[in-house]
C-alpha cells in the first residue's frame, strides 16, 4: 500500500568533485563511497576513467578528500590498482565502512567470466595504505555480480550486492547474504526482483540500504533512463516489492549520507556527467 505522503524529498544536485582535475582529458566517476575518517576529514572512492565510458577498463580507485561532504574536494594519488595475479580483471564500486579500529573496502574485482565474478575485500588503517584479504574472494556470482553495500544487523552484517536471478543472466535482482565478522559470507537470498530480465545493467544497480524509525529502504539505480534511482519501502531489511515504491529521483550511482551534524545528502555521478553531485535528502518522519 502506497503511503499517503512521500516518505522522502530530494532536493536539487549540486556539483561538489570533478575528476578531471589535474588530467589532460575529461575523466569520469561512477559508483563510489564516502567515509569519514577519525581525524574528521572526508574521504571519496570511486571508480574513475577518461570519457567516454570504458567499464573493462577502469583498473584502479579515485581518491579526494575534503573538510566536509560538501568541499572543497582535493584530489590524491590513486588505490587499489588492480592485481591480475589475484583474479582481478578491473576494480568497481567501492564501500568503505569503519569497524574495530579499521577501515573495510568491498569492491567487485571482475572475473574470468560474467558469470563468475567476484567480490573482494581490503582494509586499511589510514585510509592510504590498503591490503587486501586473504580471504577473496569473499562472493563468487554473476551475471557481473557487484556494486555491494555493508550494513550492521543484529549481532552482524549485510551485504546487498546486485546480479541476476542465475548467474547466465535472469531477472535483475538484489541479492544479500549475511555475516558475523565481515569476511565469512553465506546465506545468500534474493531481497528484491525485477520484473525485467537481462544481463549487464538493469534497474538493480547500486542498491544501497537505510534503515530508519522502525522501516527499510532500498535505493537503486534503475538505468530507466540512465540518471534514474528509485525507492523502496519495507518492514524487513530483507524483504522489498516492485510495488513498494515510494519515491523516484534523477541520479545514477546514489549513495546516502548522513553527516554527525544531522543532515541527510544524496550523490550522483555517471558517465558523461561531469563529476559527483550532491543534493539535500530531507525524511517525511
Amino acid at each position: 500500500m502506497q503511503p499517503k505522503q512521500p516518505r522522502l524529498q530530494v532536493g536539487e544536485f549540486e556539483r561538489v568533485f570533478d575528476p578531471s582535475i589535474g588530467e589532460s582529458a575529461r575523466w569520469y566517476i561512477n559508483d563510489h563511497t564516502f567515509i569519514r575518517g577519525e581525524d574528521g576529514t572526508w574521504h571519496l572512492f570511486g571508480i574513475t576513467h577518461e570519457e567516454p565510458a570504458n567499464p573493462l577498463e577502469e583498473k584502479f580507485f579515485v581518491h579526494a578528500t575534503a573538510p566536509d561532504l560538501k568541499g572543497p574536494w582535493k584530489k590524491l594519488a590513486p588505490v587499489m590498482h588492480w592485481d591480475a595475479s589475484l583474479g582481478e580483471t578491473h576494480v568497481w564500486a567501492p564501500h568503505v565502512i569503519r569497524h574495530d579500529g579499521r577501515y573495510w573496502m568491498f569492491y567487485c574485482a571482475g572475473g574470468a567470466s560474467h558469470s563468475e565474478y567476484r567480490i573482494h575485500l581490503a582494509t586499511s588503517r589510514d585510509l592510504f595504505d590498503w591490503q587486501r584479504h586473504a580471504a577473496n574472494p569473499l562472493i563468487v556470482d554473476g551475471f557481473d555480480a557487484r556494486d555491494p553495500m555493508v550494513m550492521p544487523h543484529g549481532d552482524g552484517w549485510i551485504l546487498y550486492y546486485t546480479a541476476t536471478s542465475v548467474p547466465e543472466g535472469g531477472h535483475h535482482v538484489v541479492y544479500a547474504v549475511t555475516s558475523p565478522d565481515l569476511v565469512r559470507w553465506s546465506g545468500r537470498r534474493e531481497v528484491f526482483r525485477s520484473p525485467q530480465t537481462g544481463t549487464y545493467g538493469g534497474p538493480t544497480e547500486s542498491p544501497f540500504v537505510i534503515s530508519r524509525n522502525g522501516r527499510h529502504y532500498l535505493f537503486v539505480c534503475t538505468n530507466e533512463p540512465y540518471n534514474t534511482s528509485a525507492v523502496y519501502e519495507s518492514e524487513s531489511p530483507l524483504t522489498w516489492r516492485s510495488e513498494n515504491r515510494v519515491a523516484e529521483f534523477p541520479a545514477h550511482a546514489v549513495e546516502v549520507i548522513e553527516t554527525e551534524d544531522g543532515r541527510w545528502f544524496v550523490s550522483r555521478c555517471g558517465w558523461g556527467q561531469g563529476g559527483l553531485y550532491l543534493a539535500p535528502l530531507t525524511w517525511a518522519n
